[in-house]
């Protein structure tokens, strides 16, 4: 079966896999459609993600939906033939985050398409993957699965929502356009968000910000747009640059919070802290999610405007191709690899 395999930086390939079998307590999934997320880009661009790094080769993909084909022995769940979307993350259950309650954080986890452990866990594009029965969602009724795909990075964004506190009524500033950022503009409009301005660097990244929900949307690079708000009660960071995050501590109001979603270059990154101190901002962190994949698929199944943020859909045998594309934010937002008809 075809798969995506990462080798190193700028060293992606689409080879011959062995097929999986289901083992104890796993379903086997035919996987329909792979989305390209940033991490992915970060793998095949520079060779990690943060500060986990390739050391080994690793199958990419962790936003996978596709078919219940068997499952192993002492598994259950959706019937075989079900479509379902694939929870990516196996926390361990035990260690003390989980335990507490906060599973998306999990010092043990097993994510799929992850180099943050060692061996890597690998990940979901390719044509079958075996996972844990447990992290099977049957879509709900209505939902296709092209669109069902943005279930892992809505969950991500809900979850940043959540960690923002309360939103309803208040002016929220999303700086980064990109897939995720979007999502956040949608998470934030279904928590009942009274205005939400956006900013990025693109024009084509606004115009996806828009049809996601945002009422205002700002060049970061032009001091001078009239868009630009005099302060807003919550920011959430979704570019991963220095620069967003700057933009968001000043523009909070005193006391606001800002959430910080995009993933930061490796080491050290200056921020302006004394803003933090003398205006009492809240700055919190937002990595992943937990049991917002459930509420992701409901919301997705509700509102069809998400249909927008897919930009395209290419065959996996040109998955090159399709991370250049996605890669550039100037033409695409979301991009999907399709591995074929059920």
């Amino acid at each position: 079966m075809l798969g995506c395999v990462i080798h190193g930086q700028d060293d992606l390939r689409v080879e011959q896999l062995p097929v999986p079998t289901a083992g104890p307590g796993q379903a086997l999934v035919a996987v329909r459609y792979g989305g390209v997320c940033g991490s992915d880009l970060h793998y095949w661009r520079h060779g990690g993600v943060g500060d986990f790094r390739l050391r080994e080769p690793m199958v990419l993909g962790h936003e996978i939906v596709g078919e219940v084909l068997a499952y192993g022995e002492g598994a259950s769940g959706p019937a075989v033939g079900t479509a379902v979307a694939v929870h990516p993350a196996t926390p361990c259950g035990v260690c003390p985050e989980c335990v507490d309650g906060r599973r998306n954080v999990c010092r043990d986890t097993r994510y799929l398409g992850s180099a943050a452990r060692h061996p890597h866990v690998q990940g979901g594009f390719a044509a079958q993957v075996a996972v844990p029965a447990e992290q099977l969602r049957a879509l709900p009724p209505g939902l296709h699965p092209r669109r069902a795909v943005l279930a892992e990075p809505l969950s991500v964004a809900l979850h940043a929502v959540r960690r923002a506190g309360e939103v309803a009524g208040r002016h929220i500033l999303v700086t980064g356009a990109g897939p995720i950022g979007c999502l956040v503009v949608a998470a934030a409009r279904a928590a009942g968000a009274a205005r939400i301005t956006v900013t990025d660097l693109l024009p084509q990244a606004l115009r996806y910000a828009e049809a996601a929900g945002a009422d205002t949307v700002v060049r970061a690079d032009d001091p001078g747009d009239a868009g630009w708000p005099a302060e807003v009660d919550v920011a959430v960071e979704a570019s991963g640059v220095a620069a967003g995050l700057d933009t968001c501590l000043r523009l909070v109001r005193r006391g606001g919070v800002v959430v910080q979603l995009g993933m930061l270059p490796p080491g050290q990154s200056p921020f302006a802290g004394n803003l933090v101190v003398a205006r009492e901002i809240e700055l919190r962190g937002a990595f992943r999610f937990d049991t917002e994949f459930d509420e992701a698929l409901a919301l997705l199944a509700a509102e069809s405007r998400f249909d927008g943020l897919v930009s395209a859909v290419v065959p996996v045998r040109e998955a090159e191709s399709a991370f250049a594309l996605a890669a550039d934010r100037s033409l695409a937002c979301k991009v999907l690899l399709d591995f074929g008809s059920w």
